[in-house]
């Protein structure tokens, strides 16, 4: 696989697909700018070397058809801020227009298409569709990790029109570290994985239990270990159908030999609410009609002391269902003890990220990912589509 810095650009038409599905508020402005920070070191170093720069990417979910209030304007406007110049919004993504739109631009000029997805060739991964977004380019650039997992025109078969392709920066930064988190951890090397259900995390949970000295487990995927210990978790969400597999999972880290954590206290409340009655209780006492929506002060003690020694943390998921007040503290609690350690630390992007980020202390974290999905599926063991493309050019 190629990166951006070992080809000759200067010159050049550079078409870089980006991750630009950012949300916006109720005025249509960028209401969290991450994902376009984190594309500026390719888009800049694009710019700098003289060439005429082409961006892509997708927004929201517009099922092929042209939806208004999911143009790419408001990104034009906030990036054209954000690299100090202006960013001219292409009235599509291909067709004749475009085309012309790129034959009249000078060295240094940047011009963003518009949404990739108002086409329904893209996500089909249409030929047809990719020969004509690599026609607009003498060097495609890939450095839309977050949407990299997916099988999408402008991330798989473009490559195969383009003349040359390429990695970008942040694509190489992602990939560098999970690999080297994964295959060449320095020890002990601990993993986190939260979330809601054991069968989204499954895959990567039995790879993860290959590599890994300690694995901690939170979030409402917890329950279903739990209750297969035979606890009594009320009216917790609990995958009935995945406790054979909880044993399985369970009875594979010992065999292993990794340490594998669980809660041992909860904050539970009566219903699913802000405003519902809260108690901590240990995971042995949770009231038969309540429900367990986070980590209790004791788990997170032990979960902090169990990351003390590590080397490599990755973490994947909160700890429970921190978006309200009361169900917060147990996935902060966690920012703060990864931040901690004295670690090579990442965390998979989604809503973790979003924690992390929310935290305030985002910048002790060695490295937060920009990808939900394609971070699990490189946790799974996955080949990312993208990344496939990418090395078979």
């Amino acid at each position: 696989m190629k990166y951006l810095n070992e080809i000759d650009i200067a010159g050049k038409r550079v078409l870089v697909r980006v991750d630009f599905n950012v949300p916006l508020d109720e005025k249509q402005q960028v209401r969290d700018d991450m994902r376009i920070k984190t594309a500026l070191p390719t888009l800049t170093y694009i710019l700098a070397k003289g060439a005429k720069l082409i961006v892509a990417s997708h927004l929201g979910r517009p099922k092929g058809k042209t939806v208004s209030s999911m143009s790419l304007r408001p990104v034009a406007d906030h990036l054209s801020r954000l690299i100090g110049k202006t960013v001219r919004l292409a009235p599509d993504c291909i067709g004749t227009d475009v085309l012309d739109l790129v034959s009249r631009m000078q060295y240094s000029d940047l011009i963003l298409l518009e949404n990739l997805r108002f086409h329904p060739e893209e996500e089909k991964n249409e030929d047809g569709f990719a020969k004509d977004l690599a026609a607009l380019c003498d060097v495609y650039v890939n450095d839309a990790f977050g949407v990299s997992h997916r099988a999408n025109a402008s991330i798989s078969a473009i490559t195969k029109f383009a003349p040359v392709s390429a990695a970008g920066f942040l694509m190489q930064k992602e990939i560098t570290y999970v690999s080297q988190a994964l295959n060449h951890p320095q020890r002990p090397f601990v993993a986190i994985v939260g979330g809601a259900k054991v069968s989204g995390k499954l895959p990567a949970i039995e790879n993860i239990l290959k590599r890994v000295d300690k694995l901690i487990v939170g979030g409402a995927m917890a329950n279903t270990f739990l209750k297969s210990l035979g606890l009594d978790m009320g009216q917790s969400l609990v995958e009935d159908e995945m406790i054979g597999v909880a044993v399985s999972v369970m009875k594979q880290a010992a065999d292993k030999g990794v340490k594998f954590y669980m809660p041992v206290d909860v904050v539970a409340a009566e219903r699913v609410d802000a405003e519902a009655c809260v108690r901590m209780v240990p995971v042995q006492e949770i009231p038969p009609n309540w429900t367990a929506l986070d980590i209790g002060p004791a788990t997170l003690s032990l979960y902090s002391e169990a990351l003390y020694d590590a080397k490599t943390v990755i973490w994947n998921g909160p700890m429970g269902m921190f978006e309200m007040s009361p169900f917060s503290r147990g996935t902060m609690g966690m920012v703060q003890a990864v931040a901690s350690s004295h670690a090579l630390t990442i965390v998979g992007g989604g809503e973790t990220g979003e924690a992390v980020q929310k935290s305030g202390i985002s910048d002790r974290i060695t490295y937060i990912s920009t990808g939900g999905g394609a971070f699990l599926s490189l946790l799974e063991g996955k080949v990312l589509p993208g990344v496939a493309a990418l090395e078979s050019t």
